[in-house]
Order: C-alpha cells, then structure tokens, then sequence
C-alpha cells in the first residue's frame, strides 16, 4: 500500500526570511491525518532567506536531522558544537533530556534550503549529543547512501531507533530497487526533480508512506534527489 503526500497538500509557515512546509503536523499547523508515520515525526522542507536565522531554542527527546540541499548553515548548540554545513552534509542532534540551539544561513547573499527531519528515538531522557558528516556526491550518485542508523551502522551518524535513511541522486532514466523487509514500512521524500515508485508518480516536496510492500521500484524521470527512510 502506498498512501501518497502531495506538495501543495502540506502545511505551511511563511515569514520574510522563511518559507517552510511541513509534511506531518508542525507548530501551529495541525492535520490529524498527517501527524506523523510510524517513528517518523517531522519532515520540513525550509528556504531561509539571506540572513535568516532561528534564535536560540530548546528540544528535547527527539533525534533531530538536518539535510543541506543548497546554501550553508550556521550551527551553534548547547553541547559547546559549533559547525557550518553544505550541500552533502547531515547534521544529527539527540536533543535527550535537553538541548538548545540556534541556526542560521551562513551567508548575507544567497538563500539556504535544507530538510529537516525529527525522529521519535526509542528511549527518553538521553544525553544530548551531536555530530554531523559529509557524504560525498559519488557515494550518492546512483545508488543508495546510509546516512543514519541505529549505532551508526555501515559508517552513517548514530540514531537512537531502529530507523534508517538513505539518499540518492539519480540521474534521468536510473533506477533502484529496494527490498521491503517484513514487518518494516518506508517513507520515500523526492527533495528535486521527479521519481516513479512502484508506478506512481511523485515530484520535488511529494513524500509517500509505504506499507505492506515487499519491494520499491524507483525510475528517476529527470534527474532527482531522494530520502528513503526504513522505518520499523
């Protein structure tokens, strides 16, 4: 079964430096049928303006990640981390019994867009923690990149869940197949261009919740990028 997301079907914030839509329910936009999908809390696709910046603000009990699509972002946290991500760069935080953080785009010129996903972890009152990688574009290109899992399996940053995300750029006409396994569920997000799935077309900002599925067919119809989560 797949149940798909439509873009123009999400929430949104607008401000004058922040165009943000939200997938699953999000501060002030609340949809009951889209409050999340399994461990899967939040996915936001954010533009943040020249000079925009989220002030200092706390989380907690949530392993937030973030995916640089273009520009860069200024990070500064609690833990005493400070880091300027790109395009290729995953950001995780395990926000725990506490964490506040600021971020901001690192340039006065150019806007930033990234994706940021929040997960459910398996435990609460964690210690915070934060890291963050580079993952080259040749690791990504045509084939699946672990960015995320549960101890930080196969070189990805370390979640506390039994949830994985992958990536991919696939180039026009390229495609991939993925093995479901039993009892596990997917969420496939197209970040640019448009994909297939198993027959269905979704485009950049779609996302579809995958359920009772033994494998994904995905076709690149233009040259897209793609998060794929595994999702127990």
């Amino acid at each position: 079964m797949i149940r798909l997301r439509p873009s123009a079907e999400r929430g949104a914030t607008q401000t004058d430096w922040l165009d943000s839509r939200h997938t699953f329910s999000f501060n002030r936009y609340i949809d009951p049928a889209w409050h999340s999908f399994r461990s899967l809390r939040v996915i936001n696709e954010d533009r943040i303006a020249a000079g925009g910046r989220f002030d200092w603000h706390p989380h907690r009990d949530m392993e937030i990640l973030t995916w640089i699509l273009s520009g860069a972002l200024e990070h500064e946290d609690s833990t005493g981390a400070r880091g300027l991500l790109r395009p290729g760069d995953l950001q995780k935080m395990s926000a725990g019994t506490g964490i506040f953080h600021s971020e901001a785009n690192a340039s006065h010129t150019e806007p930033l867009h990234l994706l940021q996903i929040w997960i459910h972890p398996s435990q609460r009152s964690l210690a915070p923690n934060y890291a963050e990688k580079h993952f080259p574009l040749e690791d990504r290109r045509n084939r699946l990149c672990l960015l995320a899992s549960p101890g930080g399996r196969g070189g990805a940053l370390p979640i506390h869940q039994a949830a994985e995300l992958w990536t991919a750029v696939l180039d026009e006409g390229h495609s991939l197949e993925c093995p479901v396994a039993k009892d596990r569920h997917a969420w496939l997000q197209v970040a640019s261009g448009a994909v297939e799935l198993n027959g269905i077309t979704l485009h950049a900002g779609d996302g579809a919740a995958v359920s009772e599925e033994t494998a994904l067919q995905i076709t690149a119809k233009h040259k897209s990028e793609l998060l794929l989560f595994d999702l127990g």
